[in-house]
């Protein structure tokens, strides 16, 4: 059912755990399936996201989604990593079952929640 670098981000997640200084989390959920996903971000003086981990409950393929999901985003800008896709993190996992990809969706609006909740406690900061 799944491939080999699906799999892979299954069997050994790749920046897995809570972030206890995190700048921006996002959490989000699908009450349907029932994986819940939750993404920490940690930003630079350069809007840079310098570091990020995520905890999943849910499916091999909400893991690996989440998983490829840091590791498209890790050392980007803020910007650049509010632009990435579900069809983005699909392609860098080669594919996924038709039946899995509302999981990369998830890890889309989680990177989205975790980078929308960055911006608000920023511009609490700024007032």
């Amino acid at each position: 059912m799944y491939n080999e670098k699906v799999m892979d981000h299954f069997m050994n997640p790749r920046n897995v755990g809570e972030m206890p200084d995190a700048d921006g989390i996002g959490e989000v959920g699908n009450a349907k399936c029932g994986d819940i996903m939750k993404m920490f971000i940690k930003v630079d003086e350069n809007e840079m996201i310098s570091d990020v981990t995520f905890q999943t409950y849910g499916c091999g393929a909400a893991i690996a989604t989440s998983s490829m999901a840091t590791e498209l985003i890790k050392g980007r800008s803020i910007e650049e990593a509010s632009k990435l896709t579900n069809d983005a993190v699909v392609e860098a996992l080669d594919g996924l079952p038709a039946v899995k990809v509302h999981c990369s969706v998830l890890a889309q609006e989680a990177v989205e929640a975790a980078i929308a909740d960055y911006r608000q406690k920023k511009a609490q900061k700024a007032e």
